[in-house]
């Protein structure tokens, strides 16, 4: 049975405490924190679930924008991404979404030029950031479909839609793929392949100037199950046979190290795969829900993502996941 806070003596909770500040809140790597405080790199880590099994510790903290600033700098640092956007945490997942989805269209806004093309993925995080309120500059910007179209529940999700609509904030125009997102089987997805449209569409994808697209976690309630595109199983079976904690795109899955998983679901995908984003000069990522930690981690550690936007408590808990498996 564990002690309680009031079982400990004060030393020890002193102890466990500094320890907690300087991991979670001064942003110290455990390497750091065991010279510190003279103790053994495994004895920190053994603290810091102290802490937390405890409740010394309770990850519900606001961030100053300043302490953001530091995590984006962490980020660009153990990563390689240029830029890293990284939200103040917010009470739900909604208000999350959108104060994420607030930053990339202001990066957008400010970066991309007149006669560029931008790739667009689908989902709810590349949808609000195409839905957001602001001042947009009127720019001649095409945006074409990465991926194929979806249900019609799938409906401002779809990124045929989110291509339109960032056409029309921006005065710019958008391509469809007239194909659907996910084929029954191999044999449909490569005959949509084929197809002289769906080419033309597709390399106009893959010479885009930037590229933005979410990250999705496998999780067996996860969006693509709910809309019927794979079953809970073949989403289970993917994460436990094949070690897959994400995919990019809504295409390509990977693993926690950052390399592509072949899986059922990877040949039934009608949209680029994650190898011909790398080409692009400024691909951007979002992650938005508390979900998605080992996707993020998996997604950042192939090296295609070029600005990864996030917030706060994401972007701690990827950066000490990268530090313990080390």
């Amino acid at each position: 049975m564990s002690k309680s806070p009031n079982d400990m003596s004060d030393d020890s909770a002193d102890l466990l405490t500094e320890v907690s500040v300087a991991y979670y809140q001064d942003g110290a790597t455990q390497e750091e924190i065991s010279k510190k405080f003279a103790v053994s790199r495994a004895k920190v880590g053994r603290m810091l679930k102290q802490a937390r099994d405890e409740g010394i510790v309770e990850i519900t903290v606001k961030y100053h924008p300043v302490f953001s600033a530091k995590i984006e700098q962490r980020l660009v640092e153990r990563f390689g991404v240029k830029r890293a956007l990284v939200a103040l945490d917010q009470p739900s997942e909604e208000q999350q979404r959108l104060q994420v989805a607030g930053l990339v269209s202001k990066f957008m806004a400010s970066s991309i030029q007149n006669g560029s093309v931008v790739t667009v993925g689908q989902g709810r995080n590349v949808s609000a950031v195409a839905h957001h309120v602001g001042v947009i500059p009127q720019r001649d910007v095409k945006f074409v479909c990465g991926i194929g179209g979806i249900h019609p529940r799938g409906g401002m999700f779809n990124a045929d839609h989110i291509c339109r609509q960032f056409a029309k904030t921006y005065g710019g125009t958008s391509e469809t793929l007239y194909a659907p997102a996910y084929a029954e089987n191999p044999e449909q997805k490569r005959a949509f392949m084929q197809n002289a449209t769906v080419k033309q569409t597709l390399d106009l994808a893959r010479k885009a100037d930037v590229a933005l697209v979410g990250i999705g976690d496998m999780s067996e309630n996860s969006y693509m199950v709910d809309l019927g595109w794979f079953t809970a199983d073949e989403v289970v079976q993917s994460r436990m046979n094949q070690g897959v904690v994400g995919d990019f795109a809504g295409y390509d899955f990977f693993d926690i190290h950052g390399k592509s998983a072949k899986t059922v679901m990877s040949d039934r995908v009608i949209g680029l795969g994650i190898e011909e984003f790398r080409p692009i000069s400024q691909v951007i990522a979002i992650a938005a829900e508390n979900s998605k930690p080992l996707a993020m981690l998996g997604a950042l550690r192939t090296g295609v993502i070029d600005v990864i936007a996030t917030s706060v408590s994401n972007a701690l808990t990827v950066l000490n996941l990268d530090e313990q498996m080390k």
